[in-house]
C-alpha cells in the first residue's frame, strides 16, 4: 500500500517505525507529531514480565492504553487494577499513573499520546531498538531512570 503525501493518508507498514528500549520495555513509534500533524503519537510496546515505568504524570498530553496481550496493573495514587487482554485504559492529562506487567509473560499493547508529542521522550531516551529483549537489568533501570528524570520536564511530564 501506498499513498501520496499529497492524499494527506499516513500509511506505516509492518515492522516499520523507530524503536526503542526503554526500562527494559521495548517501544516502536508507529506515529508522531509530525506524520500525524500534532494530533496524536502512537506506539506499539512489548514490556517484559515485572517491566513497566513508574508512577507520572503527564501534564499537556492524555495517554491511553490497549492491551493487546497479557496482564497489566494500572495505578494510580491510590490503588491499582489488573487489567487483560482486550482491555483499554484511557488517562486524562493531570493524573498520576504508571503500568506493571504482572504476568509471565511479555505484554503486547498500544498507547495513545494526545496532542502528539511525548513519543520523543522514548526517541531521546532510550536505546535502538534492535535485536532480541534483553534480560532484566536493575542496573540498567536505574540509568534510565536518572537520565529520564532529567530529561522528562521538557516533554511536560515528571515522576512522582
Amino acid at each position: 500500500m501506498s499513498f501520496e503525501e499529497s492524499e494527506g493518508i499516513v500509511y506505516i507498514p509492518p515492522k516499520a517505525g523507530v524503536s526503542r528500549w526503554v526500562f527494559g520495555d521495548h517501544y516502536t513509534i508507529k506515529a508522531d507529531k509530525e506524520n500525524t500533524h500534532g494530533s496524536l503519537g502512537l506506539i506499539e510496546a512489548l514490556v517484559p514480565p515485572g517491566g513497566g515505568p513508574p508512577l507520572h504524570i503527564h501534564h499537556d498530553s492524555d495517554e491511553a492504553f490497549y492491551l493487546i496481550d497479557g496482564e497489566l496493573q494500572i495505578s494510580n495514587e491510590q490503588r491499582s487494577e489488573v487489567v487483560g487482554t482486550g482491555a483499554f485504559v484511557f488517562v486524562p492529562r493531570g493524573k498520576v499513573h504508571a503500568f506493571k506487567n504482572i504476568g509471565d509473560k511479555p505484554c503486547k499493547m498500544l498507547i495513545i499520546f494526545t496532542p502528539a508529542g511525548f513519543e520523543r521522550f522514548f526517541t531521546e531516551l532510550g536505546v535502538s531498538g534492535e535485536g532480541d529483549m534483553p534480560a532484566a537489568d536493575a542496573e540498567q533501570y536505574a540509568r534510565d531512570l536518572a537520565k529520564a528524570e532529567s530529561i522528562v520536564a521538557r516533554y511536560a511530564a515528571e515522576y512522582i
